[in-house]
């Protein structure tokens, strides 16, 4: 017990350093925000990562998916870096760098109102982010402090309030900086962690060869295949290409995943930036699949309801309860890593979006520097109160798992901004009606899928699937909208082996003017 409590003691004592160390770098909202936007590719890669995956992944989506689809689930994992990781950075990276910087934008909603040339799909999209990013954030306090739980025998409310504290202390004192460089630090932990527990785990049962055959000898139910939990591609196939599609292609359409590109500095350092996070996403995303496909061996020590369904969120802390204590130590640390990396990206998201996009120049009309800097404060610690308020009435109420409440918050986030976001770095037709009709879709058809599986029969079963379907139903819904609508005049490059980014470290290096925004949207392509 003494070992696990030094090294949170030790965590924590260094996430708040980083925040006092990182307080300079606050003094301009830009600085705050995105870090004056030179921002390296290794913290870069490692802030996208450790923002990607938290207690959701580890604990929520590892245990439910393992539980599910066995061994199959590794390819979730693999969705998440090659999709997720890679070909994001390579597809949305240099583009997003370019353009965010030549409109002069900090935000999502921003980029949509200077993009698309709208005041009205900006605030839309300020309180888009608003609501649904609430959701989310209380689902990250869930994962952790059930292993908390496990581990130290501490009361919920405790493990969220103690949390939420720290993560307040320092990222309204450091701000941006002090987000990337613990995600820096976190993520090394996140990695180490991972490939440890992997190991251990595997051996208490028997080794692999050992594990693999106690895995296959167990039926799933309504299925007739032998072995599925070892199988390719599991019993269920459908079903798990509706996670591998909402949890990699979601975070094209995330604000505070997408943000990490606003915030990297010129030159090759995308390029780098995705090879590390692709490597990163692999081991932690890749692992923590692969260890929750052993669930199963653990089916009569996880806890159920009452009506017989497995509780998915104890499944991993299940698993780990057997761990020697300085390894169970490790683990609680991982989790907290990815937990307030995730959290400190979303509340400053949060906190950012509703400062700028909707309280400056619409109820505040003459915001200076400075107050906008103390409204994000505020708003910060205001964040992390409700989310963590939303997370104690959550897991007093037994509302819904882990699962179910990212996957309500990415299919109504990546739902309405993807396809709109997308097309928007890589074509000048593109239409304010079309970016209205993917919000109201996106959010439409989760919200109401949402409302009829609280009165009894949701529309579509998993609100996962709900979510995948309106990621892609918005990548096709914008360019054919647009078709047939007056699109926004707006200057787009043409696809070279030169990327973006480098097009404009040339244009630095050789002292030349970017393109105004204002004279970008001249006519279009």
């Amino acid at each position: 017990m003494f070992l696990k409590i030094l090294l949170v003691i030790a965590f924590v004592a260094v996430a708040v350093g980083v925040g006092i160390y990182c307080r300079r770098s606050t003094k301009t909202v830009d600085g705050f925000v995105l870090g004056g936007r030179n921002v390296g590719p290794w913290m870069s890669a490692f802030a996208y990562g450790t923002s990607y995956f938290s207690a959701v992944v580890f604990v929520g989506y590892a245990g439910q998916f393992g539980f599910k689809y066995g061994i199959a689930a590794t390819w979730a994992g693999i969705g998440n870096a090659i999709i997720g990781s890679l070909l994001a950075w390579w597809v949305l990276g240099p583009r997003t760098r370019e353009i965010t910087h030549r409109l002069g934008a900090q935000t999502m909603p921003e980029f949509f109102g200077k993009r698309y040339n709208s005041k009205a799909l900006r605030i839309a999209a300020a309180a888009i982010i608003f609501v649904f990013l609430i959701p989310y954030t209380a689902s990250v306090y869930n994962g952790l402090s059930r292993l908390f739980g496990m581990a130290f025998n501490l009361p919920y409310d405790v493990c969220v309030i103690g949390m939420a504290v720290v993560t307040c202390i320092y990222v309204v004192v450091g701000g941006y900086m002090a987000t990337v460089m613990n995600d820096f630090i976190q993520g090394i932990v996140m990695l180490l962690g991972i490939s440890a527990v992997i190991v251990v785990v595997i051996m208490n049962n028997g080794g692999f060869s050992e594990a693999i055959v106690s895995l296959s000898q167990l039926p799933a139910e309504g299925s007739a295949m032998q072995g599925p939990f070892v199988s390719f591609f599991g019993p269920d196939l459908l079903n798990l290409l509706g996670v591998v599609v909402l949890t990699s292609l979601g975070t094209w359409g995330l604000p505070q995943m997408v943000q990490k590109f606003y915030a990297i500095k010129s030159g090759p350092a995308v390029k780098q930036g995705a090879i590390i996070s692709t490597i990163f996403a692999f081991v932690v995303a890749g692992g923590s699949y692969f260890l929750g496909g052993f669930g199963r061996l653990y089916s009569n020590q996880i806890e159920y309801a009452a009506n017989g369904t497995p509780i998915y969120d104890s499944v991993i802390p299940t698993m780990l309860s057997t761990l020697p204590d300085l390894l169970i130590g490790l683990v609680i640390v991982l989790v907290l890593s990815a937990s307030m990396s995730t959290l400190s990206s979303l509340v400053l998201t949060s906190s950012s979006t509703l400062t700028i996009d909707l309280i400056k120049g619409n109820v505040v009309k003459d915001m200076s520097e400075k107050k906008q800097l103390s409204c994000m404060r505020g708003l910060l610690v205001l964040f992390v109160a409700v989310s963590a308020g939303i997370a104690l009435l959550q897991y007093h109420s037994s509302i819904v798992f882990i699962a179910q409440l990212m996957g309500y918050s990415w299919g109504a986030l990546a739902g309405a901004f993807l396809g709109p976001f997308l097309w928007g770095l890589y074509s000048g037709r593109i239409s304010k009606a079309a970016v209205w009709c993917s919000f109201v879709f996106g959010v439409g058809l989760t919200v109401v899928n949402m409302g009829m599986g609280f009165a009894g029969t949701p529309l579509i079963a998993s609100p996962i699937n709900c979510g995948a379907i309106a990621m892609v139903v918005s990548i096709v819904l914008v360019p054919l909208v647009s078709l047939f609508t007056k699109a926004v005049p707006f200057q787009i490059n043409p696809p070279t082996p030169e990327s973006g980014i480098d097009r404009e470290f040339a244009a630095e290096v050789a002292g030349q003017e970017l393109p105004e925004p204002v004279a970008a949207m001249d006519k279009p392509l």
